[in-house]
Order: C-alpha cells, then sequence, then structure tokens
C-alpha cells in the first residue's frame, strides 16, 4: 500500500514542525510558502532544528537524511497535488486561507482532506465558498508541533465522516493524541486557558503580587504559574488571544480583558522576549499563607469554564482534560479538578466570588448546567 502523501501550504516555524511530524512518520511531505526565501531555506532550517537529536544520540545522520529526502519543497500551490491531505499554516487571515484552499480545490483530488491549522479563525468561515467544504476541517497543532502531542480535529458542520477518520488516523499514526472538539472561538485550550490567566490577573487587580499567586498555583502541581506564562507566551500574544476570544463570546465578563495586561504591552514588558514582564527579573517568593485559596479560585474558575464548553456540545470531558494537560502541562484537567475538590466546593467558591465580584465582573462566576453536585 503506497503511503499516503501530505502537503503543507506555509514554511514558518508552525508549518516547517508540521512537516517534519509527517516526515519522521515516514510520509512523503511536499511542501510549498508563498515567500521565496522561505522557500529556499525550508530544509536547511529543518536541517539545523535536528541538529540538537544527533548530538544527545537520539538520531543518527542517516535517519536525518531519511527524514530530510521526504521533503519536497515546491514553488506553486498547483504543485502539492498528489498530496491526500493538506495542512494549511500561513498567516491567521481569512482572506488569505480561503484563497489558498480555493486554489487547492482545482488541483487536489476528489479524496484529498483539507485541513487548516488554524488557532482562532471558524473554521465554517474558512470552508465558505468552496465547492466541496465537506473535505475541510481544522487540524490545529501546538507549537514547536514535533514536540507538542496534542492536536485538537475540529469539524465543521458539512465536514464529512470520512474527511475527520483520515485526518485523525493520519496524524495519530504519526504520534499525536487528537481530541475533536466543536467549531467554536478558542476551541478548547485557548477557551479553557482563559481563567487560568484572567484569574490570576483578577486577584493582581484586588492587590495581590504575580510572583506570590505564581508561587501558590506552582506549590498546587503546576509547572508554571500563570504570569509565567504569559512572560512565556509574551504578553502581546496572550492579550491579542484574550482581545480576540472576548470579542468572539461577546464580551462576556468570563472573558474580560484587564487593564494589568494591556498595560505590559503597552510599556513594553512582554516577558522572555524583552526581558521584562509580570515575573521577570525573577524573584524567589515563597507561597503566601493562603496558598490553597489562591489555587481552589483559580481551578474554580476552570472547572467552570470546561463545564460550559461541555455543555455546548461537540466534545467530552475527558477530551477536554487531556487537551488542557497536553496543551498546557496542567497537571489536571477542568473535570479532575471538579473531582477532586468535590463540585459542591467548586459551587461555593463560584458562588462567594460572584457575590463579591465589582461591576465589571458580574456575572462571571455564574455556573455552568453541569457543576451541579
Amino acid at each position: 500500500m503506497t503511503t499516503p502523501t501530505i502537503g503543507i501550504i506555509g514554511l514558518g516555524a508552525m508549518g516547517l514542525g508540521i512537516a517534519q511530524v509527517f516526515a519522521a512518520a515516514g510520509h512523503p511531505v511536499r511542501a510549498t510558502d508563498a515567500n521565496p526565501d522561505s522557500r529556499a531555506t525550508a530544509r536547511d532550517r529543518l536541517s539545523a532544528s535536528l541538529q540538537p537529536r544527533i548530538d544527545k544520540g537520539a538520531m543518527t545522520e542517516a535517519d536525518r537524511a531519511a527524514l530530510l529526502s521526504r521533503l519536497i519543497v515546491t514553488d506553486r500551490v498547483e504543485d502539492i497535488a498528489p498530496a491526500d491531505m493538506v495542512v494549511e499554516a500561513i498567516v491567521e487571515r481569512l482572506p488569505a486561507k480561503q484563497s489558498v484552499f480555493s486554489l487547492l480545490e482545482d488541483h487536489l483530488s476528489s479524496q484529498a482532506v483539507l485541513a487548516t491549522n488554524t488557532s482562532s479563525l471558524s473554521v465554517a468561515a474558512i470552508a465558505r465558498g468552496l465547492a466541496h467544504p465537506e473535505r475541510l476541517l481544522g487540524l490545529h497543532f501546538f507549537n514547536p508541533a514535533p514536540v507538542m502531542r496534542l492536536v485538537e480535529l475540529i469539524p465543521h458542520a458539512a465536514t464529512t465522516a470520512q474527511a475527520l477518520t483520515t485526518a485523525r488516523s493520519l496524524t495519530e499514526a504519526a504520534g499525536k493524541t487528537v481530541i475533536q472538539c466543536a467549531d467554536r472561538p478558542g476551541f478548547i485550550v485557548n477557551r479553557c486557558a482563559r481563567p487560568y490567566y484572567g484569574e490570576a490577573l483578577a486577584l493582581l487587580e484586588e492587590g495581590r503580587s504575580a510572583p506570590e499567586i505564581d508561587a501558590a498555583m506552582t506549590a498546587a502541581g503546576y509547572r508554571l504559574g500563570p504570569f509565567a506564562l504569559i512572560d512565556l507566551i509574551g504578553a502581546d500574544i496572550n492579550l491579542a488571544a484574550t482581545e480576540s476570544l472576548s470579542t468572539a463570546m461577546g464580551h462576556h465578563p468570563r472573558y474580560h480583558v484587564f487593564a494589568a495586561l494591556k498595560a505590559q504591552v503597552e510599556k513594553g514588558a512582554l516577558g522572555r522576549k524583552t526581558g521584562t514582564g509580570f515575573t521577570l527579573p525573577a524573584t524567589d517568593t515563597p507561597p503566601p499563607p493562603d496558598a490553597a485559596a489562591i489555587a481552589l479560585r483559580i481551578e474554580a474558575t476552570l472547572a467552570n469554564e470546561g463545564a460550559w464548553l461541555l455543555s455546548e456540545g461537540g466534545t467530552t470531558a475527558e477530551g477536554i482534560d487531556t487537551a488542557l494537560k497536553l496543551g498546557l502541562n496542567f497537571p489536571r484537567g477542568p473535570f479532575e479538578i471538579a473531582r477532586t475538590q468535590g463540585p459542591a466546593t467548586i459551587l461555593d467558591t463560584l458562588a462567594k466570588l460572584e457575590a463579591a465580584a465589582p461591576a465589571h465582573l458580574k456575572t462571571r462566576y455564574l455556573p455552568a448546567p453541569g457543576l451541579a453536585p
């Protein structure tokens, strides 16, 4: 049986990482990019990214040569034609993505699957205008794609079962954990992660310090506290994601854009890439006496957001838990939190937060239907 060919549109860090994933799994990969420099340097960049594995003895020179031999960089989108599945990883602009898929439709076989790696756009909107929208779906990899195990699989209303099965089987065979979710703003991870940052910012607004909030969460088993995670991602990136989701969700207080996050961006304290941020320069801060209460508050909002997402359909509690653990390295997912803390404790925590909430956060803590004990 012929090994399916994978097409990649976009050879930036994400597209090249996805190309590596499938080439490492033995697939012929045909890839292109609108930028000639990106095409010209793709193989050298991929080779360089594999050097640390060779240095550690995890890969031989022969292995690298074999992987690189499976990557064919083409000058035109049309040259992707032999692909059985094409993954698009270009700029997050709807017209650009629609244009690429419209062009691809004219050249691919009728059975080829079209996948967008979008992290923020509606899959249905990307499919709009295609002659065969039923073969398009979302396949959201996380950065860096060769390392992160999670991939979110997102159908829109017209996506066929065959397209979903093909995308899932090819991606799982390449070593990824695939979690299906609905075509809603933020999918699973980017949506359910918002309370981790947002409730920490609410605590900051109340006068707590970023280092003590982070210390409370690391004491509760989280690898990085919310502010260290913002500094790692970049405050500008976090702000853009928060504003996008807030707009998409009708500016509900659960997705409130806090002034402190805007201020960090305005003053250029973006985190690791600028050397200053919420937790930079670093200080050694012990957990505060009420660390458990801080952790419970943040975890209660995480549990609530997971329950709200589940109530909307399109995914499972297990899928949400797995996505948060793999996508953000959380020690437990929202439903594991609810079971550990107990639904009554979560509901009581939310009720107290709602009663004390300032005007701009009223209704933020109303419990999801599925949280009843």
